[in-house]
C-alpha cells in the first residue's frame, strides 16, 4: 500500500507540540493556582459540577505556546501558515481577555456579549478580506462526496459566509468546552482529520503542518483536562481552537465538511439555539438542559461515558469525512 503523502514532517510537528505541552502543563497549573485563576461554575449548570469551582481555568496556554513557538519556527519556510497563526491566536486572546475578567475581576460573564462579538467580528474580518484579496485560495467551496475537484463558487459571498462560519464554529467549540477532556479531544480527533486530508495535496503542506501542531498540543492538554480535570482551558482555549479549525477548513476550501466532521460541535450549538427558541416560543424546554451534553449528564450518564460517546461520534464522522472527500490510500 503506498499513501499519496510524506509522514515525517507532520508526526514531527505533533510529536514536537506534544511534549512541549507535557512540559508546559506542569510549569503552567502551578502558576493559576497561586494566582487563584480558579474556575467559576454556573449556578445553572448540572450540581455534580459544583465540585469543579476553583479548579484553574486559562489552560488553553498548555497547547496554545507549544503551536506559536513551532508555528513561528516553521513561519521561516512557509508564511502562509501566518493567518491561521492569527486567527488562533488572536481567538485565544480576546478568550483570555475574557477569563481574566471573570477570575480576576469576579464578574462571572466575562466580557460583555457585544465586547466580545466586536472582538471576534473583527479578527474573521480580516482574515476573510486576506484570504480573499491576499490569497489564491479562491471562492469555492469543495461539495462533500463529489470529489475534490467539484466547488461550488460563493463568489461575492465567500467573505460574509466566511465570517459567519469562523464565529459561528468557535462560538460551537466554546459551548463544547464543558465537560472534561470534551472538546480537547473531540477537537484532537478533528485536527487529525485535518492533518491527513491536507496530507493529499502538496499544496496544503503548511495546513497540514498547523493541524498536526493543534492536534499535538490537544494530546498534551489532554494528559492534564481528562477526568478528572486538573485545568480547564478556559475561553482562552475554547475560542483559539474554535478559531483554528473554522481558519483551517476555509483554507482547505471545506467549510462544509464541518457538518460531518465537527458534528458534535453542530449539535452542541443546534441544541442551545432549540432550547432557547422552543422557550420563548412555546414556554417550554426540549432538553432536561442546554448543551445537550448536559442532558445527557442530567439523564443518568456519568460525564466520562458522555465524552467516551461523543469522541466515538467524533471519530466515526471523521472516517466519514475521508469517505466524502474520496481520498484514496491505495
Amino acid at each position: 500500500m503506498s499513501l499519496p503523502f510524506h509522514l515525517s514532517m507532520q508526526v514531527v510537528a505533533f510529536i514536537i507540540c506534544f511534549v512541549l505541552a507535557l512540559i508546559v502543563g506542569p510549569l503552567t497549573i502551578p502558576a493559576l493556582t497561586r494566582l487563584k485563576f480558579g474556575q467559576t461554575v454556573r449556578d445553572d449548570g448540572p450540581s455534580s459540577h459544583f465540585k469543579k469551582t476553583g479548579t484553574p481555568t486559562m489552560g488553553g496556554v498548555i497547547f496554545l505556546i507549544p503551536m506559536l513557538v513551532f508555528s513561528i519556527y516553521y513561519a521561516a519556510q512557509d508564511k502562509r501558515i501566518l493567518p491561521l497563526v492569527f486567527v488562533t491566536v488572536g481567538f485565544g486572546l480576546i478568550g483570555f481577555i475574557d477569563d481574566y475578567i471573570k477570575v480576576v475581576k469576579r464578574r462571572k460573564d466575562g466580557l460583555y456579549p457585544h465586547q466580545k462579538m466586536i472582538g471576534l467580528l473583527l479578527i474573521a474580518t480580516s482574515f476573510a478580506f486576506y484570504i480573499d484579496r491576499y490569497t489564491d485560495v479562491g471562492t469555492d467551496i469543495i461539495v462533500p462526496f463529489l470529489g475534490m475537484d467539484t466547488t461550488f463558487n460563493l463568489a461575492w459571498l465567500f467573505i460574509p459566509f466566511t465570517i459567519f462560519v469562523i464565529i459561528a464554529l468557535t462560538n460551537a467549540v466554546n459551548i463544547t468546552d464543558g465537560l472534561d477532556g470534551l472538546a480537547a479531544s473531540v477537537t484532537l480527533t478533528v485536527m487529525i482529520f485535518f492533518t491527513v486530508a491536507a496530507m493529499t495535496r502538496n499544496e496544503w503542506d503548511y495546513i497540514s503542518i498547523f493541524s498536526a501542531i493543534i492536534a499535538g498540543g490537544c494530546l498534551g492538554f489532554l494528559v492534564f483536562n481528562v477526568h478528572p480535570a486538573r485545568v480547564f482551558m478556559g475561553d482562552t482555549g475554547s475560542l483559539a481552537l474554535g478559531g483554528a479549525v473554522a481558519a483551517i477548513a476555509v483554507m482547505m476550501k471545506m467549510p462544509l465538511f464541518i457538518l460531518i466532521v465537527g458534528i458534535i460541535y453542530v449539535l452542541e450549538n443546534l441544541s442551545v439555539v432549540l432550547q432557547v427558541g422552543s422557550f420563548k416560543l412555546r414556554g417550554k424546554r426540549i432538553f432536561k438542559m442546554a448543551p445537550i451534553h448536559h442532558h445527557f449528564e442530567l439523564s443518568g450518564w456519568k460525564e466520562t461515558k458522555v465524552v467516551r460517546v461523543f469522541l466515538t461520534t467524533t471519530i466515526l464522522c471523521c472516517i466519514l469525512g475521508l469517505i466524502a472527500l474520496r481520498v484514496r490510500f491505495f
